[in-house]
């Protein structure tokens, strides 16, 4: 136990370093380095940031801990997110990337939606930085939730004081370094996160292929090979696909990479990544149980089984993997929430662009405090959700919301800024209607609500003006491929 809290203790204080270094690294920059790298990530850091920030706890303690519980059924939630983000790289990244550039260079998502338009109005910048706010409070809840189960379940700290110190650990380095920090510690996370699932779930298997497993296939709950349940958990399941189309803390990485050269490299890079970290994800549930037998409590399997099979240092240096999870994902949505009232709602609407540098930097940080305290009481809450339903609420509203607004504004040359506004508050309303009311049917409330934000988009931009001269050019010159003597923008 000691041995493994001394791991823990160094690996905090390596990612406190990279946050140091890159505070120090780009001191005096301006906002658009702080928030978006300056566009300068290379295509290893940006698919593996893009990964880290996309996989949290929930690969390693949610995902598990539903295919240990229920069965292999659930591993449609693990096919669905493998093509939705191999779809996201192929078709959005590159034009989203383009666009945003285009888009008087835009850094943040809701920026890039309201210059795609070419319009003066903040509404829409308005709305999505709403939906930001309480979405990503609750998807940090689930980082931080899952820092408390570890060091409880570990060291035997008491959850609620895990949960303070990881939420100021996160805080610190987000406060520290920006974009740059959360990436490059995103890039060793994925890293750790990736060794981790290869690792235990082989070596577990081998032991059970000698005799040492708790329990034989036989002996596995009835049906729990059953891989079509019902049509709700297969469809359920794809739809977890939908949310990345949508998910701003995982796409913004599309805008930061250099050039769209970089981006086809990080295409295939992430891709394999995904699948990997996937695959393994449901393995580890699978194996688990076989070689645990029963647990009083799912979310653990994945800690026991690497306690049991490993000594104290590697089992130290492989449960890192939850706190890089936890912590790469927490950072990306703090530091997305961040961006969005800062540079979409502080400085263009209640300071009317008389805003300093220092002033933006310093709204954006007590956004981030804000943000983490609030997730911290959420997740502390006993009678909050676990790990997995927080995770499934916050990706529900983001998919929903912005998912089809994203993909007519890069694909639909007639779509409107009404439309945009549309689309994005019907999805985001829908989905948590058919959360509180209609969850009793089994079906992700992400797949009625990205429907209906599609259909209400589509439907008000059919009926709204169309797009200006200016607005049709903007569509053309962000569609063209970049020439292969690529450039990167000015910062």
């Amino acid at each position: 136990m000691n041995t493994e809290l001394v791991v823990f203790i160094v690996y905090l204080c390596f990612m406190l370093g990279i946050g140091v270094y890159f505070f120090i690294r780009s001191r005096g920059s301006g906002e658009k380095e702080y928030f978006l790298g300056g566009r300068k990530m290379g295509p290893w850091v940006s698919a593996l940031s893009a990964g880290a920030s996309d996989m949290s706890a929930w690969v390693l303690m949610g995902l598990p801990a539903s295919i240990y519980a229920v069965g292999i059924g659930e591993a449609w939630i693990a096919i669905g997110l493998a093509i939705g983000y191999a779809l996201s790289w192929i078709f959005e990244a590159p034009r989203l990337r383009r666009f945003s550039i285009a888009a008087d260079d835009s850094i943040t998502l809701p920026q890039y939606l309201t210059n795609r338009f070419k319009s003066s109005s903040k509404v829409l910048q308005i709305i999505c930085a709403v939906i930001f706010l309480v979405a990503y409070t609750l998807y940090a809840a689930s980082s931080v939730k899952a820092c408390g189960t570890l060091f409880n379940t570990v060291v035997g700290i008491d959850a609620k004081l895990a949960m303070y110190i990881a939420a100021a650990i996160i805080v610190c380095y987000t406060f520290l370094g920006g974009f740059s920090a959360v990436c490059w510690t995103d890039f060793f996370q994925g890293l750790l996160m990736l060794g981790a699932l290869l690792i235990a779930p082989i070596f577990a298997l081998g032991l059970i292929s000698g005799g040492q497993g708790a329990m034989t296939m036989e002996q596995l709950p009835e049906g729990y090979w059953n891989f079509f349940p019902s049509w709700q958990s297969v469809a359920s399941g794809l739809g977890w696909g939908l949310g990345y189309f949508g998910m701003p803390h995982i796409i913004i990485r599309f805008m930061s990479v250099r050039s769209d050269r970089d981006l086809k490299k990080s295409a295939r890079i992430g891709i394999s990544w995904n699948v990997l970290i996937i695959l393994f994800s449901v393995a580890a549930g699978c194996i688990g149980h076989l070689f645990m037998g029963e647990l009083s409590d799912s979310s653990t399997v994945f800690i026991q089984m690497v306690r049991r099979i490993f000594p104290s240092l590697i089992s130290g240096v492989l449960l890192s993997a939850i706190l890089a999870a936890s912590m790469s994902t927490a950072d990306s949505q703090l530091l997305c929430a961040s961006s969005a009232f800062s540079s979409d709602v502080y400085k263009p609407v209640i300071r009317k662009n008389k805003t300093s540098d220092r002033e933006m930097y310093w709204a954006g940080r007590i956004v981030v405090l804000v943000i983490a305290v609030a997730a911290v009481l959420i997740a502390s809450d006993p009678n909050s959700e676990s790990i997995m339903g927080l995770v499934s609420n916050a990706w529900g509203i983001f998919g929903a919301a912005f998912g089809p607004a994203i993909l007519l504004s890069l694909f639909w040359k007639r779509f409107t800024f009404k439309g945009a506004i549309a689309g994005i508050t019907v999805g985001a309303v829908v989905d948590i209607l058919w959360l509180i009311y209609l969850s009793g049917t089994g079906l992700y409330e992400i797949i009625p609500g990205f429907l209906a934000g599609l259909l209400a988009a589509v439907a008000v931009a059919l009926l709204d003006k169309a797009p200006s001269a200016e607005v049709e050019a903007l569509f053309d010159q962000a569609s063209a491929p970049e020439q292969e003597e690529e450039k990167t923008p000015i910062s």
